[in-house]
């Protein structure tokens, strides 16, 4: 190619690029990168003077409490230990049950765990599944009495009937002026159609320091079945609203009736 006509193709090229470059559009920047969703905070755990707090809340809001701080930490054992003992506040032993036997899962030989499994099940009516936790916390602390007397009312629920009284007499000599030693022993006693045997214990029960409302009913109870109405009336009206203490006056009277076929033996039923 002579080099006008190449120079002048090459000065036409240069013309025109410009233009070409100007007629198309500019690219678009990229997009972004959307934004990562923030976290949920991470549950916290309640400060110790929040926790002394739960324990004056009514018994669901306590259970609720409780709850939340298992879910905060599952390895929590005050926690767990604590909720157990809160939902048999409210009745529901087969979950009070459940969560003392997850925190035994972590702590094998948590006495308290223990004996919080037991008394789920002994609220249950089923004696012979708390006979495991009952045994293995005494042998735990052999000095205490609480063990001794769980087993005993589990044995009795389960019909062993020597070993409960064994058990019952044991935690006696481990206890003497306990009132819930004092009343178990009597009330098996009365279960067992002996209520003079029985008669002296609850007594004594109920005039030991620290004796609650079942002390004080059961003792009502055994007196009522032998037709002391008017003591059994008034010791029920200590705890009871009206309507129940009528109900309770209107049972005892029935069973107290020697036409009525009752016998000691009621008491298993109406504890």
């Amino acid at each position: 190619m002579p080099l006008t006509r190449f120079l002048l193709a090459t000065a036409l090229a240069l013309t025109l690029a410009p233009r070409a470059l100007a007629a198309s559009p500019p690219a678009k920047p990229p997009a972004p990168a959307p934004a990562a969703p923030t976290p949920p905070p991470a549950p916290v755990k309640a400060t110790p003077a929040q926790r002394a707090e739960a324990e004056r809340l009514p018994a669901l809001a306590k259970a609720a409490f409780w709850a939340r701080e298992v879910d905060t930490d599952q390895t929590d054992g005050e926690a767990r230990l604590k909720l157990a003992k809160s939902l048999r506040a409210l009745g529901r032993n087969d979950e009070a049950a459940a969560a003392a036997d997850q925190l035994l899962v972590m702590q094998p030989n948590n006495l308290e765990a223990l004996l919080e499994s037991a008394r789920a099940r002994i609220a249950e009516q089923q004696g012979f599944y708390a006979i495991d936790p009952a045994q293995r916390a005494e042998a735990l602390a052999p000095r205490d009495w609480r063990p001794v007397s769980l087993l005993a009312v589990a044995l009795e629920q389960s019909d062993r009937d020597a070993e409960a009284l064994a058990a019952h007499q044991r935690a006696l000599a481990l206890a003497p002026d306990n009132p819930a030693t004092l009343s178990n022993l009597g009330m098996y006693y009365a279960t067992h159609g002996d209520p003079t045997k029985a008669e002296p214990l609850l007594r004594k029960a109920v005039a030991a320091p620290g004796a609650t409302a079942q002390e004080r009913q059961n003792l009502a109870l055994v007196l009522g079945l032998e037709g002391r109405f008017d003591e059994a009336e008034h010791l029920q009206r200590l705890d009871l609203p009206p309507d129940e203490v009528s109900n309770n006056l209107a049972y005892l009277h029935a069973s107290s009736d020697a036409a009525s076929g009752r016998t000691w033996e009621s008491l298993k039923s109406a504890q």
